[in-house]
Formats: C-alpha cells, sequence, structure tokens
C-alpha cells in the first residue's frame, strides 16, 4: 500500500499556558532543560527525542484559528515513564512541591506497572508510570513490546 504522506510521528507536543515563564519555571523545576533561550513568548524543552514546547494560550488558538477556551479536562494527557516506583513517587512528589496538583497518587495498575497523574499549573495532565512490560533500549527510549 503506498502512503500518500510519511508516517507520523510526534516530534513536538505544544501545550497551551497562562504565563509562559512561570510555566517555563515549572519544567525547569522538573529537570527539563529550556533550549532556544532567544525564544520570544515560547518556551521549548527537548523531552527524549520529542520537543515540548509552552506557548501563550490565546496565541496558540490563534494560530489554530480557534476561540480561547480552557476546558477543565480536554481530553488529553502526556506520559513519561521512569524505570522504578520510587522514581514515580519522586516525581510526583517533585511536580507537586514545583506548584503541581496531584490528581491520582502513584497506585498500582491494571497491567502490573505503578503510576499516578499531575496536573501542571495550567493543567495540563501527565501521567508519571513505571511499567515493567515496556522497557528503555539502550539509547533511553521507551521500547514498546510486539
Amino acid at each position: 500500500m503506498k502512503r500518500a504522506v510519511e508516517p507520523l510521528r510526534v516530534s513536538l507536543v505544544t501545550l497551551g499556558v497562562e504565563d509562559v515563564e512561570r510555566a517555563a519555571r515549572f519544567y525547569e523545576t522538573l529537570g527539563m532543560k529550556r533550549r532556544v533561550k532567544g525564544a520570544k513568548d515560547v518556551a521549548f524543552f527537548e523531552a527524549g527525542g520529542v520537543i515540548l514546547a509552552v506557548w501563550g494560550r490565546a496565541d496558540l488558538a490563534k494560530d489554530v484559528h480557534v476561540e480561547n477556551s480552557k476546558p477543565e479536562f480536554s481530553g488529553v494527557s502526556l506520559a513519561f515513564n521512569v524505570e522504578s516506583e520510587a522514581s514515580v513517587d519522586k516525581a510526583l512528589e517533585a511536580a507537586a512541591a514545583a506548584g503541581g496538583k496531584i490528581f491520582k497518587p502513584a497506585q498500582r495498575t491494571f497491567y502490573g506497572g505503578y503510576a499516578g497523574y499531575f496536573a501542571d499549573p495550567d493543567g495540563h495532565f501527565w501521567e508519571v508510570a513505571h511499567n515493567p512490560g515496556f522497557p528503555f533500549g539502550k539509547d533511553g527510549k521507551l521500547q514498546l513490546p510486539d
């Protein structure tokens, strides 16, 4: 089957935020390294092969050509996996200390892992998970089973 376009890859995730500098400080506190320091009104972070950007919510809505509204739950969550249950707890503690809100404390999962959820100061949901069925490869990237 011939593809009409290149394979879909997630290369950059942009979060609409109320205050770019506040959001940037939050993610820096969680250990992300801010890049492209000269960028105006947007902050970029390396996120394990994907780029995370935080951009003003109104600017992002304007760029997308949609009304600037803020639903409590958009139906989207981001996730990052860690190598141990202790790392899940540590990440959730760091998120709370940096101004995030814990929505689901870490607990055992139906798939045999351990995970919890927090929201950043703008209400974007993040899952922090240890999933023994999805190990990390030598390159540090998550490996999905066949």
